[in-house]
Parts: C-alpha cells; structure tokens; sequence
C-alpha cells in the first residue's frame, strides 16, 4: 500500500471516528429534549431515555479521549516540555510516553475483566441491546488511548520502538524483579510523578497509582473500572457535556466579537472600563465552555488590543487576559460546579444558586485592579455612544438570552438538570447555525462538536480513574482518620476554614480541578460537616482555592495558554500574572469568611 493511500485509510478512520462522537453529542441532547416535549403534550415519556443519555455520556467519554489522545491533546500539566527542544525533549516524549502506556494498558486489562463478568450477568440496556456492548467502549477507548500514546512519542518508527522498549521494561520489573510488592509500589509511584513531570497526562498519575496500589493490596483492579463506569452513568453527569457543547458552539462563532462589542459599548467609555469588558468577557464564556484556556485562545485577540489601547501596559493587559479566562469557574453552569454537585451529592440548583455571589464578587475584584492599573484616558478617548450601545446590543441579543434559557429552563421547574443543559445546547446551535450564520452545518458543525467531544473526553477519563484512587483511601479510612486529626488539632470552625485554604493551594499547585474535586472533595466533606460548614459553602471555597490554581506560577494551566496565545515568555506571563493572583486570593479569603454570600439567594428569607 502507498504512503498516499495510508494517509487516505487513516483519514478516512480519523473522519469516522469524528462522526461517532458528534452522533453520539447529537443524541444525548436530542433524546431529553424528546423527553421534555412528549412530557408537556403527550404527558408521556421515551422508555430507557435516561439510561441512554447516561450510557451515550459513556461512549462520549471513551470516544472523545481516543480522539484527545489521537490528536496529541490529553490533559497534562506540566510545563516542562514545552521548554525542551531537541534530543532533550525527545528523550522526553520517549519516557512519558513508555510510562502512559503500560498504564493506560494495565486500565484497558481491567476494563476487559469488568465487561466479562458484565457479559455474564447478561443485563440489557434496552430491549435487544446487552448493556456489556456499550460498557465496551470502555476496554476499547482504552486500548485506543494505548496504542496512540506509543504512537505519538515520536515521527519516526525509532522513537516509538524505544517507547515501548520502555512499556515492556517496566512492566517486566514491576511482575519479576525479586523485590517486595510495597517497594515496587514505591517505586512506581516514583516513576508516575517523572513522567507527569516529563508531560504524560493527568490521567496516567491518578491511573497508575490506583492500579499499583490495588496491586500492591492484591485486589481486583476490575474494580477501577466498576468505578469508572459508576462515575460516568451518574444521572447529573450528562449536564456537562451538553453546557460544555454549548458553550463551544458560541466560542467557534462570531459571538465572541459580538459579546465584547456589547460590553465595550456599555462600558468602555469609562476608566477602567476596558478592564470590566476583559473580566464579564472572560467570566461568560469559561462558564458556558467549562475551559478557560478556550477563552484566552477565543478572546485574547480581541481583548489585548483593546486594554493597550486605553493606556494598559503590555505586561498589565497580559495578566488580566490570563487572569480573567479562570472567573467562569464560580458562574454557572461551568463544569467544575457541576462536578462538585455530582462529587458532593448536594442539588445541582443549590450550588449553581451559592455561587453566583462569590463569582460576582471575584470578578468584581479583578476588575477594580484592573482599573487601578489602566493607564490615563487618551484625549481622544470616546464617550459613552447609546446608539452605540445599542446597535451592539441589538446585534448579539441572541447570545445575551442565552444565560436567560439555562436558568429558566433549569429553575422554571420545567425540565431537569441534564434537558436544561440539552435545550441550552440546542440553543446555541440554532443562534450560531440558522439565526446568525456564522458557522455552516457541513463546513463547521462536525469540527465543533469533534472539539468538544475531546475536552469532554479527556475530563471524564481523568474524573473516571480519579474516583478509584479515591474509593482506595476511602477503604484505607483516609477520610476517617483526617476527621480524627482535624477534630484533635483544629478547634474552631474558622481554624479549620484557615488550614483549608492552605492545603487547597497547595493542592491547587500540583493537581488540576477535574481529578481535584474527585480526589479530595470526598475527604474534606466529612471534615467540614464536623465543623458545621455547610457543603455548599464548601464547594464555593473549595472551587475558588482552585480557580488560583489556574494562575499558578509554572504550573497553572492559563499561564501556559497565554504564553502561546500571545508568543510570551512562561516566565514573562508569570510575572504579569502574579498581582492578579493576589488580589483574586483577597477575594478567597472574602468568601471564606463571608458565607452569606454563598447562603443569600438559596436562603432569601
């Protein structure tokens, strides 16, 4: 076969896969919003709609991390490799990869035991349809994910051939050398962190150390996939794909010109009004992508211009770029919210409700530094123009309603969590799509959907492997034994409150969000309960310690979008970063200490 016609072969997978993701995105929309209107006219419902949507979220999740490890773009966070050109980095690539690899075998092996003993109990999702066919997504995202990291250490067969000699040493070392099952457990975990260090994705720590651990405790590691697939059918989880699609749709279009024109025209006449237009800019669309890197790439061109030319230095206008793509974290409905929500078991309305203050009130903060920085008005600067205002207006009213449709649909009583998160996306498509016309059906629809279905994917693998990590230190009574210390050591509500905040920054600095919540929020909700806090305030602080974690210098993830969406210097950004950051920790320690922000509009009376 000819080197041109295997680029066709792969093109052609690569296209089809594509296609399964965005059919499968297509369906978990389009099935509740079945629901919603036979629910309303008929007053009946579509037999096992939930139990698809919920196994659609499954196959999304599996698919899309293929697709993420296809394409090079697995969430990792390290900033290393970046910096390393040459052999260096090469040697680099090889290792992470030789590590990923067995790891993301070894979860593949387990899946396969989890879908035999499925296949043998012989449940049927619907009629005619064995649930072990879907499960089997997950053994097969699995080994997809394998094969790629192995494939991409390199461009030439030589690379990836030393990848592997790499995979089949240590698993070799691990299964024969004479040593006892603790040490090389030790030693694994030793080798997980390099790796992550060296740029292998979040997903091989958190894998790998379940794996060793169950292990090294020799029980079954089918149970990792048990829990995986637990995670992902949860009955809420469907919402984050769907808000997540939504939110892609308006960043893929010509909303973000739209949006910031609005706020411009309403509030760039002002000193400090450019800086308000960065901050609600930014705080919009990471809450409907659930991705603040999406929102430095799809508005730093806009924005930068914008803060220079009222008077922001370079180095101001960068930090407040880089700093407002992370505000969205505390607005919903952004994914971390409705992480917590799941991760928490508190009501999904309830923390969207606990958190709109606390987010108000960083953005607020961001916003009044960024005024103090601005430089003086130009003599020319222009006024406020009402026609201005509201030709702008007028323009994007379509995505200006869109905030209204997820609340109405979600508070009107009408619709759950997961059919408000269907009608917002379908939402966002007929505005983008039919009414404004920025993206074509055939030209962009399939690219959009491909690129949300991979974010979603590689969350939802890091949050599948997480929760067996977690569910080993919940058997090895880590929760209990942190409320026996907690308790014995702490002796107020706020002392503990004040030592959350420090371990939440520090957790901030080596985890990202997604494996975070799923990590440590089980551990700490028992903890806060003791101390009477209540879990919604909780979440607010937890996620608001996290959203510093963003901006943390050499390792907060926004630092390294910013330094390649604008061609800076990591160190450069870090520098232009750093007073945002303390002044958004002020705003911590405010909703820390403050929790009638969080309480006031869930508790009005």
């Amino acid at each position: 076969m000819t080197e041109a016609a295997d680029r066709g072969l792969f093109a052609a997978a690569h296209t089809s896969e594509n296609a399964l993701l965005s059919l499968a995105l297509a369906a978990m929309a389009l099935l509740p919003l079945a629901e919603v209107v036979l629910r309303a006219t008929l007053k009946l419902g579509i037999p096992g709609a939930t139990s698809l949507v919920q196994h659609l979220t499954l196959i999304v999740g599996m698919v899309g991390a293929g697709v993420a490890a296809r394409e090079g773009r697995l969430l990792a966070i390290s900033g290393l490799p970046a910096l390393l050109k040459g052999r260096v980095g090469q040697i680099a690539r090889v290792v992470s990869a030789g590590v990923a690899a067995p790891v993301a075998g070894a979860l593949c092996y387990a899946a396969c035991g989890f879908v035999e003993s499925e296949r043998e109990v012989g449940d049927q999702l619907i009629h005619g349809l064995p649930l072990w066919v879907v499960e089997s997504f997950l053994p097969l995202g699995f080994a997809l994910i394998t094969a790629r990291l192995l494939w991409r250490a390199g461009d030439r067969p030589g690379p990836r051939i030393a990848a592997l000699a790499v995979s089949a040493f240590l698993v070799a070392a691990l299964l024969l050398l004479p040593v006892p099952r603790e040490t090389a457990v030790t030693a694994g975990i030793a080798v997980l962190a390099l790796s992550i260090v060296l740029g292998a994705p979040v997903f091989v720590a958190l894998g790998g150390s379940a794996v060793l651990l169950f292990w090294g405790a020799e029980l079954p590691t089918a149970s990792l996939s048990l829990d995986h697939y637990r995670l992902v059918v949860n009955p809420s989880l469907p919402a984050i794909p769907l808000f997540t699609l939504a939110g892609y749709f308006l960043a893929e279009s010509g909303a973000p010109q739209r949006l910031v024109r609005v706020f411009d025209a309403l509030l760039g006449g002002f000193r400090g009004g450019a800086a308000a237009v960065t901050a609600l800019a930014g705080a919009f669309f990471t809450a409907f992508t659930g991705a603040s890197g999406i929102t430095i790439l799809a508005l730093g061109g806009l924005l930068m211009p914008l803060l220079r030319g009222v008077g922001h230095s370079e180095r101001s206008a960068l930090g407040l770029v880089t700093s407002s793509g992370s505000l969205g974290v505390l607005l919903p409905p952004s994914l971390p919210l409705i992480l917590y929500a799941v991760v928490a078991k508190v009501p999904m309305q309830q923390i969207f409700l606990g958190a709109i203050l606390p987010g108000l009130t960083m953005a607020l903060l961001l916003l009044l530094w960024g005024r103090r920085t601005a430089g003086a008005h130009r003599p020319d600067a222009k006024g406020f123009d009402g026609r201005e205002a509201w030709r702008a207006i007028k323009a994007a009213k379509w995505e200006l309603a869109l905030p209204l449709v997820a609340f109405a649909a979600l508070f009107g009583g009408f619709a759950t969590p997961v059919e408000a998160a269907a009608l917002t996306a379908l939402y966002a498509f007929v505005i983008t799509v039919l009414v404004q016309r920025d993206l074509g059906v055939r030209r962009d629809v399939l690219r959009v959907m491909t690129e949300c279905g991979l974010l979603v994917g590689g969350v939802l693998l890091i949050l599948g492997v997480a929760l067996g990590f977690t569910n080993y230190l919940v058997d090895a009574q880590i929760p209990d034994r942190t409320i026996e210390w907690a308790t014995a050591t702490l002796h107020s509500r706020w002392a503990f409150l004040a030592g959350l905040n420090v371990f939440l920054l520090l957790v901030g600095c080596v985890m990202d969000i997604f494996s975070a919540i799923v990590v440590v929020v089980p551990i700490v909700v028992p903890v806060a309960i003791a101390f009477g806090v209540d879990p919604v305030h909780l979440g607010i602080v937890f996620l608001a310690n996290m959203e510093l974690g963003y901006l943390t210098p050499l390792v907060g993830m926004n630092i390294f979008f910013a330094s390649y969406r604008f061609g800076k210097p990591v160190l450069a950004v870090c520098r232009a970063v750093l007073p945002f950051l303390l002044v958004l920790l002020v705003g911590v320690l405010i909703i820390t200490y403050v929790p009638w922000l969080t309480a006031v509009l869930r508790h009005p009376g």
